[in-house]
């Protein structure tokens, strides 16, 4: 995600919207400023998160939000802040 999303529990946010839809995976501050997240579970909640993701908590003024697709892996157990 890009745009104003550090600093403001863009992370929090992001794994709350996981922990809604029953999705797995995490998310983390990258070092340019950009968010990064990884979610795993049904392509149709994916979507619902990505689409949270764009509004953001208050404060935050996301930008773009790029998306790939990848095979299902099965290998996140729950949704973490990764640090």
């Amino acid at each position: 995600m890009d745009g104003r999303v550090q600093g403001v529990f863009y992370r929090g946010f992001t794994r709350d919207i996981a922990y809604d839809l029953g999705l797995s995976g995490w998310v983390k501050n990258l070092r340019d400023g950009r968010v990064e997240a990884v979610f795993e579970g049904k392509k149709k909640l994916i979507e619902e998160a990505v689409k949270e993701c764009y509004s953001g908590p208050p404060g935050a003024r996301v930008s773009n939000i790029e998306v790939t697709w990848e095979a299902y892996t099965g290998e996140e157990k729950g949704f973490h802040i990764r640090y």
